[in-house]
């Protein structure tokens, strides 16, 4: 699992970038809040063999891309597609790993 842990570290950085982002231009703390808190969690649970660390990456993903996505949608703006992709990928992830628990 040290590729999900690195995975989930890596995307919480560039969400909490998003996040800084995000918080930059409209004042939003909840984007720089949910931007780096959930996946980084996740990625420490998982590095000290806790429960959870795969579906608390897993959430943050499916919280991202339901902002996200629409908003990529609607505005076709870089910063929104770009944690669209981020949120694809993780769902991707941790969709898969999982699903590989059950």
């Amino acid at each position: 699992m040290p590729q999900l842990e690195t995975s989930s570290y890596i995307l919480a950085a560039l969400t909490a970038g998003g996040g800084i982002m995000g918080y930059v231009k409209t004042g939003s703390v909840p984007s720089l809040v949910a931007g780096s808190a959930v996946d980084g969690l996740g990625g420490y649970r998982m590095q000290n063999r806790q429960p959870y660390g795969v579906e608390l990456s897993l959430l943050a993903s499916i919280f991202l891309g339901g902002s996200a996505i629409p908003r990529a949608i609607r505005l076709g703006k870089p910063v929104p597609v770009f944690l669209s992709v981020l949120s694809v990928f993780g769902l991707l992830a941790f969709g898969n790993a999982y699903r590989r628990k059950l």
